[in-house]
């Protein structure tokens, strides 16, 4: 499982670098420590019950799948078994919703994987952080801080997709994200 995001600390707590936000609660819930190794920080431990690789970029976004193609291969045996945690534009602020496959809908970190990897079919956990405001760039926008009055709605999803990420190792895929893609999600305020 690698979350995306843009390495240091400027980026640190950006809607951006919500997939790497999840792995960080992960890791630390379940004490991997994520060691450098080439283009990516990653390390491996149980999650209920399943050996997990937790992994994140070094890399800027758009070239992410430079960092986790070399780790995709050596350790998975397919798009099925590899789990990318994301944000999504599309989706409203502190959702989060499973998809298999697909588009990357205009995100440069999925696009980067897909070209590295060739294929488009690994499993997604989706972060909503919802649209820019009118008439802000929608590069700016995943770049910034949380907007104001909604870090706590952004840290439970974050704590979700970890959630789901958990679903996915004890459930397999198909029915977390069966449960994941029903749950009643906070519609933005």
């Amino acid at each position: 499982m690698f979350g995306l995001g843009n390495p240091g600390r400027r980026y640190a707590g950006t809607l951006h670098n919500a997939g790497q936000a999840t792995v960080d609660l992960l890791a630390k819930g379940i004490g991997v420590r994520c060691r450098a190794a080439g283009e990516a920080e990653f390390g491996i431990g149980l999650l209920e019950e399943t050996e997990i690789l937790l992994g994140k970029p070094r890399t800027w976004m758009n070239l992410s799948g430079l960092a986790v193609a070399p780790v995709y291969r050596r350790h998975a045996e397919g798009a099925e078994n590899l789990v990318i945690v994301h944000d999504d534009l599309d989706l409203p602020l502190g959702s989060v919703r499973l998809k298999r496959g697909g588009g990357t809908g205009g995100h440069k970190g999925l696009r980067s994987l897909e070209e590295e990897l060739g294929t488009s079919g690994f499993l997604r956990v989706r972060i909503g952080i919802g649209r820019p405001p009118e008439g802000v760039d929608p590069a700016d926008y995943v770049l910034a801080r949380v907007p104001e009055g909604s870090q706590e709605r952004f840290d439970r999803a974050i704590a979700e997709a970890a959630e789901a990420v958990g679903d996915i190792a004890r459930e397999g895929f198909n029915r977390a994200m069966t449960r994941w893609n029903a749950k009643r999600q906070e519609p933005p305020p």
